[in-house]
């Protein structure tokens, strides 16, 4: 699924692709549950999270990140759509930018960024900013995991007017430093398990706790 972005020369937008790790933070993270509040653009990543869809008004179908990123890059070469790539070593951006050009000829990637891993100084956050807006992108992309990807676009868009999208995994994904699900276990749902075998001590928190609250908070709500 392809879903048109664009940015106006005052209003961003902030997308978040969301599963059921993002449901389950936001029950208790007051601010990551604001950040997809508002004007936030969401989509369900996780398939368990389009299931759960079916019971309310609306249905929506699963719009997978990694694939979401990807099909933006190859149909964003008709219309010269600029990427900005924020997140991610130096070397995971290095990789990651050589297969999207290898990938889809013709591509703009027209700026990369890899912040520090803590939290960032005023001056610091001002130079990323700078280096987005004289790239002139379209679209930026943030890779810095779940909540920090999230806030992150919700600042973007606010405060640069950019069209930004948290995209988790994606990077890794394309890159090729971290190997994707099988096809039969992200139709069947169970992408988060083929992640939990393997990063367990990573994860194991995220998807075995964080799927019960997940389901309490479906219950709650239906």
């Amino acid at each position: 699924m392809v879903v048109a972005l664009s940015r106006s020369e005052h209003n961003g937008a902030a997308v978040h692709l969301l599963n059921a790790y993002s449901i389950a933070l936001a029950q208790s993270d007051d601010r990551f549950r604001s950040a997809l509040q508002g004007d936030a653009c969401n989509f369900p990543d996780g398939k368990p999270l389009s299931w759960v869809t079916r019971f309310s008004k609306r249905r929506l179908h699963q719009v997978r990140g990694p694939q979401f990123f990807l099909d933006v890059m190859d149909t964003g070469r008709a219309a010269d759509v600029r990427h900005f790539l924020l997140g991610g070593s130096d070397d995971l951006l290095v990789k990651l930018q050589e297969n999207l050009c290898a990938k889809f000829p013709g591509v703009q990637i027209v700026g990369v960024y890899s912040p520090p891993f803590r939290t960032l100084s005023s001056d610091e956050v001002a130079t990323q900013d700078t280096l987005i807006r004289e790239s002139g992108a379209d679209i930026v992309w943030v890779g810095l995991g779940t909540p920090k990807q999230d806030h992150e676009v919700q600042r973007l868009a606010l405060e640069l007017g950019s069209v930004a999208c948290a995209v988790g995994a994606a990077f890794d994904f394309t890159a090729g430093t971290k190997r994707e699900a099988p096809v039969w276990m992200t139709s069947a749902g169970l992408e988060w398990l083929y992640r939990l075998l393997s990063e367990p001590k990573r994860l194991w928190r995220r998807y075995l706790i964080g799927n019960f609250v997940f389901l309490g908070a479906v219950l709650r709500d239906h």
